[in-house]
């Protein structure tokens, strides 16, 4: 009998540290692994036409993925995957992407719009856009090393009005020629 009580005890005891182990919640590397198909393991892409998550502020991932959940911000995935996550989970997968390091792209770019883009950004762009686009003011983007084909679909979404576009860029933006912007884009895509 002691020995059946004692089975008994040590089964409960599993149960029960196993239930608890299943109800704690995710942590945020948990969570950010689910982004990791599309967006690279710890945010870094490994694709043109996704944007690198990793170094991006918590606010921006926040703001985003906000947009994404209430459809303020057009997508297909990212509309669908969002409504999944709770507020505090969206800042918590925010927090994480925010303090890893800003993924290095390897990109052909044409050296002359480099060149050309260097110089439209500190004029236009650096109040937001800050240290050559490896921080972002507030929620703004990184956008220093993000994939040419991933800014050059972005940009043709605002200037399509497909994605509505912050008025402070817009003032900015709406003086520029296309080529203008195709230089300041070979130049976000070029910072290291």
């Amino acid at each position: 009998m002691t020995m059946k009580w004692r089975g008994w005890a040590l089964t409960t005891g599993v149960l029960a540290i196993s239930a608890m182990a299943q109800a704690a919640p995710p942590t945020a590397a948990m969570l950010s692994n689910a982004c990791a198909g599309c967006h690279g393991t710890n945010g870094g892409s490994a694709g043109p036409s996704m944007p690198s998550l990793a170094g991006q502020s918590k606010e921006s991932i926040v703001d985003a993925m906000t947009k994404f959940k209430s459809g303020a911000r057009p997508a297909s995935v990212m509309g669908r995957l969002a409504k999944g996550y709770s507020d505090a989970e969206i800042a918590a997968m925010g927090e994480f992407f925010s303090k890893q390091k800003i993924h290095v792209t390897n990109q052909s770019l044409d050296p002359a719009k480099v060149s050309r883009g260097a110089s439209l950004q500190e004029a236009n762009c650096s109040r937001c856009h800050i240290d050559d686009g490896k921080e972002g003011k507030d929620d703004t983007p990184v956008m220093a090393s993000q994939w040419l084909t991933y800014l050059q679909m972005q940009m043709a979404d605002y200037l399509t009005g497909h994605r509505k576009m912050p008025e402070k860029m817009k003032e900015k933006v709406d003086p520029m020629s296309k080529e203008d912007l195709d230089a300041l884009l070979h130049f976000y895509a070029s910072v290291k």
